[in-house]
């Protein structure tokens, strides 16, 4: 089958189609399928591939959900029962699942076909996704740069229309910066909105959470939906909201307060495209009858700090388990150099280091909750700089010594609202003289993800994204 148009929808749409029976779930497989088979080559985003695994979802029938029918990819951190996730890491390139993770089953019971699993860096640790097991996910506007991580191989599926809504997480920004390297939309939840488990109840100290990129704002919606709300595992629960998130999109935003910075999280100057593009987004708010203030928050500690040591100890956890299940150490055969030094890192930290850094987490949410109290919306960049070129993280570098700086150049910002557990989203609203795109950043009170929704799909409206396309695209 030949659908041209299939590129055109989202996944709310593609689903309507099927509900209408204009087209069938096993056609729209086909056609994601040979959409995959056509572009993945080039880009390297589907690492994990299990086409019958969805065939048979089809023929054993799918639940009625808001995207029945919708092809779909997991990200390759997530367990889904009889089907390989590898971690990118090259100890588990064998590893099947032994179960289905709770998020995951939610997507199925909204009515997906799973049909495999995005590429992600070794353990979700790197702000791009080059890992050593599964080599670099290109990104479709310009194959010499990064596509983002950690969620880079549902970005640049999404971007490149081999489906339309795909499985992402975020533990540090990992759901935003490839959103603004790919041009898609992004939006990670309010802490504990979506379920983590089963198999923990959060996840990097309660900074990750599940959901997904998309190329609408409605298709972000619908999904959080289908999977918000809490497992009987769950530490803690986010507010309820108020009404249905899919019934956001499209109601008046009203007159938001505004705040925003076209400078980094510690006051350094950023790329000038970059900051431009968040001038120019200011001005188009202030046109659509919001108030807008140039204005950041004041930290009382380094973020960088914080995360460094929250994910080297979680990721020295990591490695623990594998060792204690094989009954030796793990070298560089089986985990990236990265990997080690961080688990290594870990071991020389102490329970004080962990809880300090927990504290410092805390004081800079109480900061941002203060901050919070006199606008409704935050504006920054999602990145500081255009994408990264591929090769400029080197996570198998026995000197990693270049990686801290490039982070605090790179994203300096994004696992801020990790640390708080605030909304947060990458809109799509800029590109670069060069074609690569720029994400502007939106965070929003805790809890509140209709504002969020309701301003992204105005700014949709206004500066509509669906229709660019990258120069690897498909259309079979």
């Amino acid at each position: 089958m030949a659908f041209k148009e299939y590129g055109d929808y989202d996944g709310v749409g593609l689903a309507e189609l099927v509900r209408s029976k204009q087209v069938t779930a096993a056609e729209l497989l086909d056609e994601a399928i040979a959409r995959t088979d056509a572009l993945d080559p080039t880009l390297n985003a589907v690492v994990v591939r299990h086409d019958d695994y969805a065939r048979k979802q089809i023929e054993a029938g799918l639940p009625q959900g808001p995207f029945t029918g919708v092809p779909f990819l997991l990200k390759d951190l997530d367990l889904l029962a009889g089907t390989r996730t590898t971690f990118g890491a090259s100890l588990y390139k064998d590893f099947v699942a032994p179960h289905t993770g709770t998020l995951a089953g939610r997507f199925l019971a909204a009515g997906v076909t799973i049909f495999g699993k995005s590429a992600s860096p070794e353990f979700g640790l790197m702000p791009t996704t080059e890992s050593r097991l599964h080599g670099p996910t290109r990104n479709p506007w310009n194959l010499d740069h990064s596509s983002g991580g950690s969620s880079g191989g549902a970005a640049a599926a999404v971007a490149a229309r081999i489906l339309p809504v795909a499985h992402a997480s975020d533990g540090g920004g990992s759901i935003r910066i490839p959103a603004s390297a790919c041009g898609v939309f992004g939006l990670k939840p309010t802490r504990a909105r979506n379920p983590i488990g089963p198999d923990r109840g959060e996840g990097w100290g309660g900074f990750a959470c599940g959901h997904v990129v998309s190329i609408s704002v409605r298709d972000s919606a619908a999904m959080l939906d289908a999977l918000h709300g809490p497992e009987p595992s769950s530490p803690y629960v986010a507010p309820p909201p108020e009404r249905p998130f899919a019934e956001e999109v499209g109601r008046e935003p009203g007159r938001l307060r505004i705040a925003f910075t076209d400078r980094s999280t510690y006051g350094d100057a950023i790329d000038p495209e970059v900051a431009a593009a968040v001038r120019d987004t200011a001005r188009l708010l202030e046109g659509l009858g919001h108030h807008v203030e140039q204005r950041a928050p004041v930290l009382p500690a380094d973020p960088a700090q914080v995360i460094a040591t929250i994910v080297a100890c979680n990721t020295g956890l990591a490695v623990q388990l594998a060792e204690q299940t094989l009954g030796r150490a793990m070298t560089e055969r089986d985990f990236e150099v990265l990997t080690l030094a961080s688990a290594a890192n870990a071991r020389k930290a102490s329970g004080v280091d962990y809880c300090a850094a927990q504290l410092a987490a805390f004081q800079i949410s109480r900061a941002l909750a203060e901050f919070f109290t006199s606008i409704d919306v935050f504006l920054s960049p999602t990145l500081c700089t255009l994408p990264l070129r591929i090769g400029e993280i080197n996570t198998m570098a026995h000197d990693l010594s270049g990686i801290s700086p490039t982070l605090r150049r790179y994203i300096p910002g994004t696992s801020l609202f990790n640390m708080s557990g605030q909304p947060s989203m990458s809109v799509p609203l800029a590109w670069s003289a060069s074609g690569l795109p720029i994400g502007l950043m939106f965070a929003g009170r805790f809890g509140d993800e209709a504002t969020l929704l309701r301003l992204a799909a105005q700014l949709e409206r206004e500066r509509p994204w669906k229709t660019r396309r990258p120069p690897v695209y498909a259309s079979t």
